[in-house]
Order: C-alpha cells, then structure tokens, then sequence
C-alpha cells in the first residue's frame, strides 16, 4: 500500500534508524522485526536528553515538575494509544517482567481455589508465569491446545475447558512464532460467559507494532506491550492494567500513594520515548484520516499498516511482479497455512531436506536478516507438535517494501535450487 505512495514511503522509511544498514554488516534488509522493531530516531534523540537529566520526579523545581509533566503527558498518550478509557498505565522493568507482576497478582490476590486457563500457543513469559503462580496458589492450571494447521487459537477452544471457577486467564495478542493473531475480545466474552469474575490478561507485545489496539473493546484487565517492538528502545515495558486488577493488593511502599504499581523512580526518557510512537502513530495516520482527533488518526495509522503488511506477507507467499512465491516452491513449508486471515506481518518457514541454519547463513550472505527459531523455552511449544527442530522466521513491518520482498524471493529461490 504505502509501496503506491514513494514520497511517504521514503518519510516513513527516514524516520527510523538503521532502516537499510546494519553499524556492523553494512547494507542489510531487516527482516527480524519480530525480535525487535526498528527504532524511531526520535526516540533515540529522546532517550539521549533524558539520560543527562540528574533531576527526580517529586521535588519542588522546575526540572522536576517539567519530568512529572512529562510523565502525565505520556501517561494519556498511551491511553489513547491503547484506546483505554479506564484503568491506568504505568512502566516497569519489561514487557515480561509486566506480566509476571500482573498475572501473579491476580492469582494470589484472586478467590481461593479455582482454576487458571491458558493456552499452548502463548510466549512463555506469560505462560510460565500463569503456570508458577497457579501451583504456588494451588489452583488448577488448564491448557487450552492451539491448531497446528492455523497456528493460532479461537474462541471456541477457551470455551471448551473454561470453568465457572476459573479465576484468570491469559491470551496472547499475536503469536511470535507463528505471526498469527488471536481475536482477544472474541476469547474475553467467551470467557466471562462462564467466569464474569476472571482476571483476563493479555500478552500484547508481538502485536502491537501492527496497530490497531482497542482495550475498551476487549473486555480484560490487563495488556502488556514491549515498547523496543513497537519503534521505541530496550530497558522497559508498559503496562495497562484495569480499575479492579489496579485494587487489587499488591507489592508496594507502606504509605505510599494509592493504586502504584510501580516500584521506584523510574525512567522519564522511557515515558518520553513512549510518546514518540504515539506521536509516530499519529502522525502517519495524519496521511490518511482528515481528523482532528488523535485516536481517530491512530485507528487510521493501524488500517494503513495492517492493509501494507497484508501486501507485503502476501507478495512474499504468492509472488511479485514475475518472482514466484514462498507457496511456489515445493521444498518450502508454511507455519499456519499459506492464506491464514490472522497473519500480521509474520511468515514462518522451513525448507524440506535442508538445514535451517545454513538457509539463515545463505540469506545473511545476500544482506538479509531473518531470525532461526528453535524448539526450545522460547518456540518448542510451536515447533514440537510439528516435529521439527527449527524453522526460520521472516518478520516484517510497515516500513519494509516490496522490493525487499523481492530481493528476498530472489535469494531464496537461488539457495533452495542450489541445494
């Protein structure tokens, strides 16, 4: 889509550092978004003012109330990011370490008894997490088995197992493995058919570099996203964690302020760089909406990139111009299916008869980076039940092109017929 559009495609494209060119390998295609996304040079040149700031937050100076405001401005920038009208958002360590916190919490802090449900297609981060804290709080832990064939997880399966007992649940947004999404509120209402009462808590992080986040649809308690996938840098996460989940007790100073789910001083840079991918969403979503409201702008941003990326996944499966597709070559093999309607930017791959790593090494060796998955912690929950050891993931996002995707099929197509 944006592919139509050189002029804006060239804007987006300078608003991000080391879009074509890695410090270290030189000229590069950077197909590894999914390990992390490109980051905003604003929110480089940001993290830089801050960082030399000796100022805290709370003291009475005008340092001091500039990084509060700061705070507050980043704080209801996020809100309208996430198209939340209740709760609140606050910063942490890391998107896992969030869901950790989150997900202990309303385990402990939830009914004694009952149950806590899952499912196998969820990151580990939020799934080890539901997992320790449902034993240490002697609750059932239920997993609910995702599709091999689709890669991803519906409603009906959490239907299925669900108990009216059950008092949290854990969805992810989109899966990193299989690039699949999940239709969170479809799963919160089948849920709360049966435990209106449940904690629901949603792993955001591989999906919100895609846009389009709704949490006043969704139905939950709580949302987490890790801000170096979605344009920003490394050293936090945020959280959004409703009115009830913000209650509930929880780790925090004797005396101190209400409802503060965060634990020290933290970093003003991190809200601060926050507010650049909001500014970032804004901003692009300016090229294709005529209002002048912010949220309307970022809903507008989310439908332009959902609408590229479809572009972009679609011309690497099926071809461009006269280069055949991934789907064209029979040596090559599809996670989730070739047209899956819940693919964001994600294709998982691997080649018949031949070894992932060197297929990774081939691709590096023609300027383009991808990411090998393993059956390990982090991916054996995909890749076992497929019985294979590894595949090889090629994640993109919005400001990627066409011709990457060309440049991509052309050096698959020369490593998988030399093999």
């Amino acid at each position: 889509m944006f592919d139509q559009h050189p002029a804006l495609m060239d804007e987006i494209r300078d608003r991000f550092a080391h879009v074509d060119t890695c410090p270290v390998q030189g000229e590069r295609i950077f197909f590894e978004n999914a390990g992390g996304a490109l980051t905003l040079k604003s929110a480089v040149e940001t993290s830089t003012r801050y960082a030399a700031i000796p100022d805290n937050q709370g003291r009475d100076n005008p340092m001091s109330h500039e990084l509060v405001a700061v705070i507050a401005k980043a704080r209801a920038d996020a809100m309208t990011f996430l198209n939340a009208k209740e709760g609140q958002v606050f910063v942490g360590e890391s998107g896992t370490e969030l869901l950790f916190r989150m997900i202990s919490n309303a385990i402990l802090e939830s009914p004694e008894g009952g149950s806590v449900i899952g499912t196998t297609l969820e990151h580990p981060a939020s799934r080890s997490a539901a997992i320790r804290w449902a034993k240490v709080a002697r609750k059932d832990y239920i997993p609910v088995p995702h599709s091999d064939d689709t890669g991803s997880v519906e409603a009906s399966d959490y239907a299925a197992l669900v108990r009216p007992d059950t008092r949290v649940a854990t969805i992810i947004h989109t899966s990193p493995v299989t690039g699949m999404a999940v239709d969170v509120a479809a799963v919160s209402k089948a849920i709360r058919a049966v435990a209106p009462e449940c904690y629901i808590i949603v792993d955001g992080i591989q999906h919100a570099a895609h846009g389009r986040l709704d949490i006043d649809s969704y139905g939950i308690d709580g949302y987490a996203i890790s801000p170096y996938k979605v344009f920003s840098r490394h050293g936090y996460g945020v959280a959004w964690i409703s009115d009830r989940l913000t209650a509930l007790p929880h780790d925090s100073l004797i005396d101190g302020p209400e409802g503060n789910w965060e634990l020290g001083t933290r970093d003003t840079g991190s809200y601060a760089t926050f507010s650049d991918v909001v500014g970032y969403f804004d901003w692009l979503g300016g090229h294709f909406s005529d209002s002048d409201d912010s949220r309307t702008r970022m809903e507008a941003a989310g439908k332009a990139i959902h609408a590229h990326e479809q572009s972009l996944t679609d011309a690497m499966l099926h071809g461009t111009g006269n280069l055949k597709g991934l789907a064209d070559m029979p040596q090559v093999k599809i996670i989730g299916g070739i047209d899956n309607p819940r693919r964001e930017g994600l294709v998982a791959c691997w080649v018949e008869g031949r070894e992932t790593p060197e297929i990774i090494q081939a691709l590096s060796e023609r300027g383009i980076r991808v990411h090998i998955r393993k059956a390990d912690h982090y991916s054996g929950n995909i890749l076992k039940p497929l019985d294979r050891p590894d595949c090889i993931r090629v994640s993109m996002c919005h400001y990627n092109t066409l011709a990457e995707v060309a440049h991509f099929l052309t050096a698959m197509r020369e490593i998988v017929e030399a093999g």
